[in-house]
């Protein structure tokens, strides 16, 4: 069978142009050319300055939001267009959100060396060792899932407070004696780059453009988050409503998180099945249910300290609350089943092949779980977990409420 030949458009009118600190002497001919014959040249200040006299067109420096250039950019289509970045536009970089509206075939991107390339090479780690994090325009606790013995981690500063928040940061985690390398202007003239320890960092005057390579050395009673689903219960503030480590291990399993999948946690409580959810891959995202405003709060606070901020929470009782969500790859229902219209609700949402689970206490909820196990199928298992306990001078098992769970999928 013989492969069909590769087909492209005659014209790549949009050139994506990665520049570096070492301005035109870094880019080859063609990149040059490129930006010299385009009639539009969108970048930040520092590009277009850096690309100096090359720019003969139309210059455009990036308005907040970034996206409001894209219409621009559009009205141009056909004609050249080039777009400035920094190192590697498809790395962390706008590369992304121009080739959600421009076709692969119809531009050209030309990459330098990322900031992360750069740092590697001057730390002289292995990229494929290192997790590679951005905070720029994140929040700063999305770094804590990788805050793991031993690890090195290179991540893009927000600006130039950044380094010293992050030290903050380590040393809350009893992390005090890992290594800060701040790292700025990398690959031009200006280049600067400082060590110190988290507990001591005082490196001051930092550009607001740095990279920050972390080696993680934690004491023995540090904060560590462990990979594995069903982490401890004392990780989490709650008020009881909590799916507890042996459960939600289950719960986790049942739901089974696949790439860029979306999940619905109804009744969300302290957020602990959301969560885990989120630290299972970086893909994956999350919206949390709860009708009851101190438990959303609660549940905000253990998603930051845990190091999935990105959870997204919304304040309201199912079924209502559910109305205008993106549709879920996956539901659990941790409590409220019993309550009229959510299922109904869920399933309607709930795209083919998803998974559903609702685990129960209850009776009553039980008996609701039973009824829909025997109108759609799937499992319904009984969860039953003992724990060993003081009995006067002695010990023996204490028994915990039995759970109930009842897990689909959707045909």
């Amino acid at each position: 069978m013989s492969a069909e030949p590769a087909t492209c458009t005659e014209l790549r009118w949009l050139s994506i142009i990665g520049i570096g600190e070492d301005g035109i002497d870094g880019l080859s001919s063609v990149a040059k050319h490129l930006i010299s014959s385009a009639e539009l040249v969108v970048g930040g200040a520092r590009h277009l300055e850096l690309a100096g006299d090359l720019v003969l067109g139309q210059r455009l420096i990036w308005p907040s939001p970034m996206s409001d250039a894209f219409a621009e950019i559009k009205q141009h289509r056909g004609r050249a267009v080039a777009v400035l970045a920094s190192g590697d536009p498809f790395h962390f970089g706008v590369g992304k959100q121009l080739a959600a509206f421009v076709p692969a075939e119809e531009f050209i991107c030309l990459p330098q060396p990322s900031a992360f390339s750069l740092a590697a090479a001057r730390m002289g780690w292995s990229l494929q060792d290192v997790a590679l994090v951005t905070l720029h325009g994140r929040a700063l606790h999305g770094i804590i899932r990788h805050l793991q013995p031993g690890a090195r981690i290179l991540a893009l500063s927000w600006d130039g407070t950044t380094p010293a928040k992050l030290a903050e940061l380590l040393n809350a985690h009893r992390m005090g004696q890992s290594r800060v390398t701040v790292l700025e202007a990398m690959g031009g003239p200006r280049e600067l780059i400082r060590h110190a320890t988290a507990s001591t960092c005082d490196i001051a005057d930092i550009a607001a453009l740095n990279t920050i390579a972390i080696e993680v050395i934690a004491e023995p009673n540090a904060a560590i988050i462990s990979f594995a689903p069903g982490r401890d219960d004392g990780l989490f503030e709650h008020d009881g409503q909590l799916t507890k480590r042996e459960i939600r291990a289950v719960t986790l399993s049942s739901l089974e998180p696949r790439h860029g999948e979306l999940l619905w946690d109804i009744g969300l409580g302290a957020g602990s099945v959301a969560i885990e959810w989120l630290l299972r891959h970086p893909s994956l995202s999350a919206i949390g249910v709860e009708a009851h405003q101190n438990r959303a709060d609660r549940a905000a606070r253990n998603a930051a300290a845990l190091g999935a901020p990105d959870l997204k929470i919304v304040q309201g009782r199912a079924p209502e609350a559910l109305a205008g969500l993106a549709r879920p790859d996956a539901v659990f229902v941790g409590g409220g089943m019993v309550d009229d219209g959510v299922f109904e609700a869920v399933w309607s949402a709930l795209k083919p092949g998803g998974r559903l689970v609702a685990n129960a206490v209850s009776l009553e909820t039980e008996a609701r779980l039973a009824d829909y196990f025997g109108r759609f199928g799937g499992d319904l298992v009984r969860l039953q977990i003992a724990r060993v306990d003081k009995i006067g001078t002695m010990s023996g098992w204490r028994p915990a409420m039995p759970v109930t769970q009842w897990r689909v999928r959707k045909p």
